[in-house]
C-alpha cells in the first residue's frame, strides 16, 4: 500500500508540473494553450458536437462556383459558394432543397476589395500572392489581430445559415508570404479559426495544408484540395476518409480520365474544374 501510494503522489507531482510548463517548452508556439487540458478538450468536444449537425455527407456530389453567372440549379448534395457574395436568401432556397451549403472565406489572405478591407491593419499585411490581383498574405501569427475580423465573418456565416466554412489560404507557413512563418504558427492560426467555427455550429474543412493533416484532423470535419493527383499527394487525404469525414478534390489541368477513377476508389469526391471556378464542372461521381 505504501509503494501505490508513494506512486500516486508522483503521478500527481508529475501531472501538476505539466500543468505548469509554458506552451513553447513541449513544442508549442509561444501564445498557444495547452489543448491537452481536461478544461480545453471538453470545450474542444462541446463546439464540435455544436456543428455535428453540419456535417457534410460522406459520398457527395457537389459544386463550388464564385465567378460569372451563377447557377443554383444544379442537382447535387453540396455547394460551395463565396460567402460575401451569397444573399441568405439563396442559402434558404437551397436549403429548401436539402442542399448543403459552404461558405467560402479567405482566413489567411487579404482581398483589397472585401467590404471589411478596412479592419486589416497595415502591419498584418505581407507580400502580394503571384496571380491574385488584390490578395496579400497575412501574418497569421497575430492571432489577436486578426481574431476579431475573422470572428466577424463567422458570424455571417452563422447568421446566413451556412451549413459549413471552407477557408482559404492556410497554408501559408509554406509560402513565401513575407513573415517568418512556422509550422507551429499555422497550427495554432488554423485549430483557433476551427475552435471559431465550431462555437458558432459551423462545419469546417481544411483547405489544402497537406503536411498539417496529422495533427490538424481532429480539427477539421473535411477536407478540400486543390490538384492533389497533379501533384502526387493525395495519400496525405487518406487520414479524413480512414476517419469517416469527407475529402473534396478539384483538379484543373487534367482530364477526367486521368483521375476519376482513382479518386473513387480512394472514396473522394472530386470534380474537373475552370481555374476561375465558374459553372463549368464535371464530376466523376
Amino acid at each position: 500500500m505504501k509503494k501505490i501510494a508513494g506512486l500516486l503522489f508522483v503521478i500527481m507531482i508529475a501531472t501538476s508540473a505539466c500543468a505548469s510548463v509554458p506552451p513553447e517548452v513541449i513544442g508549442l508556439p509561444a501564445g498557444m494553450s495547452m489543448i491537452n487540458t481536461p478544461t480545453s478538450i471538453a470545450k474542444i468536444e462541446a463546439t464540435k458536437r455544436a456543428a455535428a449537425n453540419h456535417l457534410p455527407p460522406l459520398n457527395a456530389t457537389w459544386q463550388i462556383q464564385y465567378a460569372s453567372e451563377m447557377d443554383y440549379t444544379l442537382k447535387v448534395d453540396i455547394y460551395n459558394l463565396n460567402l460575401f457574395e451569397t444573399d441568405a436568401v439563396v442559402i434558404a432556397q437551397l436549403h429548401e432543397r436539402g442542399i448543403f451549403v459552404i461558405c467560402h472565406f479567405s482566413a489567411g489572405s487579404f482581398e483589397d476589395w472585401r467590404p471589411d478591407a478596412k479592419n486589416f491593419l497595415p502591419s498584418i499585411l505581407g507580400k502580394k500572392i503571384v496571380g491574385w490581383n488584390g490578395k496579400t498574405w497575412l501574418d497569421i501569427r497575430q492571432i489577436e489581430v486578426l481574431k476579431p475580423i475573422m470572428t466577424a465573418r463567422l458570424d455571417i456565416a452563422a447568421q446566413n445559415k451556412c451549413d459549413g466554412v471552407d477557408p482559404d489560404n492556410i497554408d501559408g507557413y509554406t509560402r513565401d508570404t513575407g513573415f517568418p512563418l512556422s509550422y507551429n504558427d499555422q497550427l495554432a492560426y488554423n485549430i483557433s479559426i476551427a475552435t471559431l467555427a465550431h462555437e458558432r455550429g459551423l462545419s469546417i474543412g481544411l483547405k489544402n495544408d497537406l503536411e498539417q493533416i496529422p495533427d490538424l484532423i481532429s480539427y477539421f470535419d473535411w477536407a478540400l484540395n486543390e490538384e492533389c493527383f497533379s501533384n502526387g499527394k493525395c495519400d496525405l487525404l487518406l487520414p479524413f476518409t480512414q476517419a469517416g469525414k469527407p475529402v473534396f478534390v478539384i483538379e484543373y489541368e487534367l482530364a477526367p480520365e486521368k483521375f476519376c477513377s482513382q479518386a473513387n476508389g480512394m472514396n473522394f469526391n472530386a470534380l474537373q474544374k475552370k481555374r476561375d471556378l465558374d459553372s463549368f464542372r464535371f464530376s466523376c461521381r
